[in-house]
């Protein structure tokens, strides 16, 4: 069995809660793209958890997780990730936790780039969030890059680093007009880790085939939703990787085998984080109502959220380009004070309405056209059996199911693993 798990709006849906909640199903997690510029909250008996890298079935002991060839990876951060999460009881070893040799290391030059850039932007910026990852996708493409299997031969990256930063300090130094990047230093940072996370490094394609073979139940993270796809997204405010559950197998490292399902996770309700078009966004005492109702922060940013109704055009283009066949409903809890709850149900371009989802550089232009569904307003964070939900609130889950066309099959009512509710037997 092969499910990936899916972001189908703008990053940020709960997917992290889902995946750790579904992971006691399955015996490996695979994270297959991105970096640590997005986060994953999971909240267990342990405490909560804002993992950025490692996979979320991390906080479950009998569970397999892997780092796919798809991600970059810093190691800096991935060092202080593991032990604040090792301080907390949780247990990572190379037993648990393999990392694909394959996967390209985010160098510290890259961070430096990523900065670079977007001070460059100045009001054009991409809303980058200054941690490497545009740069480092860029020389993974360019074939400029160190993948974490070099870390087993130290030789052969200490010559590669030599070469490469020859390369990147012309652009550092004579493009930016910054200070050279020392060799030493980067050498330095390298080796400190490089120790570290031998252990860890493995063929994960080998790994993952071997467990497809032997019965093994595998789960694959996505990080992001469709709408950050780096083709299928709002680009260029996207990011540099692709977030769509057809790249999973690919990311893994196991592209000879094929997804059994797809679940998509989306809010009852649309956050934002960063620059580019959102069209359903709300503002002023509407948007900070939501917004602190939701705890709508940046897991991995810590920066406030842009909020809205549920975007019922966004969010059906991305059950279709995530290919779903099932969805999870999140946040549904947060909705319970609202009288009147706002749905976007079309977009209003050059005088007309459309329910297609346009190319992204028109979203600039589009409006919104909202429709209210009567509320609930009462607390529903204690319902766990769909009978449990008042009338009001099984009625905005079958609109939304209708709307974009797929069944929900979970609803989320809290954070907490056992807050949850599942529609179908």
């Amino acid at each position: 069995m092969l499910t990936s798990i899916v972001g189908i709006n703008w990053g940020d849906e709960g997917k992290g809660r889902m995946v750790d909640l579904l992971s006691q199903e399955y015996d490996v997690v695979c994270r297959y793209q991105g970096g640590n510029n997005a986060g994953h909250t999971v909240i267990n008996h342990l405490g909560k958890f804002v993992l950025n890298l490692l996979p979320s079935g991390i906080l479950r002991e009998d569970v397999v997780n892997v780092m796919g060839n798809g991600m970059v990876i810093d190691l800096e951060h991935l060092h202080g990730e593991i032990k604040r999460l090792q301080d907390a009881g949780v247990k990572i070893t190379p037993q648990n936790l393999k990392i694909s040799d394959k996967a390209v290391i985010c160098m510290p030059y890259h961070r430096l780039l990523d900065c670079l850039e977007e001070d460059r932007l100045g009001d054009a910026k991409y809303g980058s969030t200054r941690r490497g990852i545009s740069p480092v996708y860029g020389d993974k493409y360019m074939k400029k890059a160190i993948r974490m299997g070099d870390l087993l031969y130290p030789a052969v990256y200490r010559k590669s680093l030599k070469n490469l930063l020859s390369y990147k300090n012309m652009l550092i130094a004579n493009v930016y007009h910054a200070t050279a990047v020392s060799y030493e230093e980067m050498l330095a940072w390298l080796d400190k880790y490089a120790q570290e996370f031998q252990p860890y490094i493995v063929d994960t394609g080998l790994y993952l085939n071997q467990a497809a073979q032997a019965g093994k139940k595998i789960m694959f993270e996505a990080q992001l939703g469709a709408l950050r796809d780096v083709d299928f997204g709002i680009y260029p405010f996207t990011s540099s990787s692709p977030t769509i559950a057809a790249y999973a197998p690919i990311g893994a490292g196991v592209p000879n085998l094929q997804l059994n399902e797809v679940i998509g996770i989306m809010k009852a309700y649309s956050s934002c984080v960063g620059e580019g078009p959102f069209t359903c966004e709300s503002f002023g005492a509407e948007a900070e109502a939501l917004r602190e109702a939701g705890g709508e922060y940046g897991a991995a940013t810590g920066r406030p959220r842009r909020v809205g109704p549920f975007d019922v055009v966004a969010s059906r283009y991305g059950v279709r380009v995530q290919g779903c066949s099932a969805l999870a409903l999140t946040k549904m809890d947060v909705l319970s004070y609202m009288e009147q709850i706002p749905v976007c149900t079309k977009y209003e371009l050059d005088g007309k309405q459309i329910d297609a989802f346009p190319y992204p550089t028109v979203l600039e232009q589009a409006k919104p056209v909202i429709e209210y569904l009567e509320g609930w307003q009462c607390d529903i964070s204690h319902c766990r059996k769909k009978e449990d939900l008042p009338t009001q609130a099984l009625e905005y889950i079958a609109y939304l199911e209708q709307a974009v066309g797929c069944r929900i099959q979970y609803v989320s009512v809290g954070a907490e693993r056992d807050a949850y509710i599942k529609m179908y037997d």
